[in-house]
């Protein structure tokens, strides 16, 4: 056993197959969790609060039971502090939240419980989870483990600081705009954003419903190392809870497609540049899934530019009308300023502009609907960039442009529903040291378990960024 990494570096799946055969104890691994978290937290601010008292209680629970043992048995995890988990403060990175403890677990905590989860504490996000950068007044800056050169992304920054950093083998986030898909792509990790209905969405604490258009956008989801810990994960996410009356309650699993499975390459730039970065990461992750038997074809899908533009307009005319009050009121001056910006560079719909283009949604769902039955899965960029340095998005115009205007490939899959996984391809030398490029694989409804697919074909061939990274360290 001499040769083996340390238990801070094991994979959720080697984690949970010990655990579960009952070589190794979800105490020792909760207690390496938690020295892993004391020895880099203090540099990184991933995790605000530590749950290690909880989270030992919990670990020595289930070395003592006799009940059987769930999927995650003994994996340690981190929750975003925007979801309640009962006896904590559901704060959302806002300073007038910071005692709004909730009484109960939202369903996605409770779901990860029952599988075996551990969960050693809760992870950094910005204002209002409303950032591709994680900095709020509350907690402060969540940093990246590659370098104070690149931002930790958003708006589930201290998700993905933490999982690349070994705190915790899986880490919870979610995306209404491409948040655990930012943050994956910054810190070199993988995700799979779920299809809208996948996993259920609930927060006991809430006092009122959120907008229609944030309930048909916002998914709750994973950050891993590695693909394969999410193709063990996700199953437990998607059980089934009242509390969403939207869920649909699909299996994991879906009918195996007619092989070889096509893949559309799109290299759409939108007008604003592909980095040769970018193009090294894409090119890399089609060869690889060629290589694996993927059909590869480059094709660009219906109407993305215009998706990405009006999805995110529409979704801002929402959030100007019910979620703006909050901002002005409880929001720092940067956050308010940074909407501000939003606003101008995508203009929000008035009156019946904004249900005319609810109602085009469905329009555009379709004509990708219809793209997807003959490519099953999109192979796209995900930025156009390396990702950006801290506090870009506070840089007036042309940062907002950098870090969120530009990110049309993710907002598209959020406006249309879709599941759409990322992860890294290529690892760039940028100015200031080396940044991990995210990709990013979008899927037909329902079947992120063929994206999950295709990203473990990719690992197969271009190994999980994580070795560099703690070869650097």
């Amino acid at each position: 056993m001499t040769d083996q990494p340390p238990l801070w570096q094991w994979t959720a799946s080697d984690i949970a197959m010990a655990t579960r055969r009952g070589s190794l104890n979800a105490s020792d691994v909760t207690e390496a969790a938690i020295a892993r978290m004391q020895a880099v937290n203090p540099a990184l601010n991933a995790v605000v609060e530590s749950l290690a008292d909880e989270a030992r209680a919990d670990a020595a629970a289930l070395d003592r039971s006799t009940a059987p043992k769930g999927p995650l048995h003994g994996v340690p995890v981190t929750i975003k502090i925007n979801v309640d988990q009962k006896g904590h403060a559901t704060s959302n990175g806002v300073m007038a939240f910071k005692d709004m403890i909730a009484q109960q677990d939202a369903p996605l905590v409770h779901n990860l419980k029952t599988a075996g989860a551990v969960v050693i504490g809760r992870t950094n996000t910005p204002e209002f989870s409303f950032r591709a950068d994680t900095d709020n007044p509350l907690f402060g800056r969540t940093h990246n483990p590659w370098g104070p050169h690149i931002s930790a992304g958003g708006s589930s920054g201290g998700a993905g600081a933490a999982v690349m950093a070994g705190i915790g083998a899986l880490a919870h986030g979610n995306d209404i705009g491409g948040s655990l898909r930012f943050p994956a792509s910054a810190n070199g990790a993988v995700t799979v954003k779920p299809g809208l209905g996948r996993v259920p969405a609930f927060n006991p604490s809430q006092t009122s419903e959120r907008g229609l258009l944030a309930q048909s956008m916002s998914v709750q989801g994973l950050i891993a190392r590695n693909a394969s810990d999410l193709q063990l994960s996700m199953p437990v996410m998607i059980a089934q809870d009242a509390h969403d009356p939207f869920h649909v309650p699909m299996p994991w699993r879906g009918t195996p497609l007619a092989t070889p499975v096509r893949v559309a390459v799109a290299r759409d730039d939108f007008g604003f540049g592909t980095h040769p970065a970018v193009a090294t990461a894409l090119d890399k992750a089609a060869s690889a899934l060629s290589e694996a038997g993927y059909a590869v074809e480059e094709v660009e899908p219906p109407r993305a530019r215009e998706i990405g533009e009006a999805g995110y307009r529409t979704l801002l005319s929402e959030v100007r009308d019910m979620l703006g009050p909050d901002i002005r009121k409880y929001g720092s001056t940067e956050i308010n300023t940074i909407f501000d910006e939003y606003y101008s560079q995508f203009p929000p719909y008035d009156g019946t502009d904004f249900l005319r283009m609810l109602a085009k949604r469905t329009y555009y769902a379709r004509q990708w609907t219809l793209f997807l039955e003959d490519y099953p899965l999109v192979l796209t960029p995900f930025l156009l960039k390396p990702f950006f340095s801290p506090g870009r998005d506070a840089e007036g115009p042309e940062g907002v442009r950098d870090a969120l205007g530009c990110s049309h490939w993710s907002f598209i899959m959020n406006f249309l529903g879709l599941p759409a996984g990322n992860l890294p391809t290529h690892i760039s030398d940028t100015e200031g040291g080396p940044s991990p490029i995210g990709v990013q694989i979008a899927g037909r409804r329902w079947r992120e378990d063929l994206i999950v697919d295709a990203m473990q074909a990719i690992e197969a061939r271009i190994p999980p960024t994580c070795t560099t990274l703690w070869a650097r360290s």
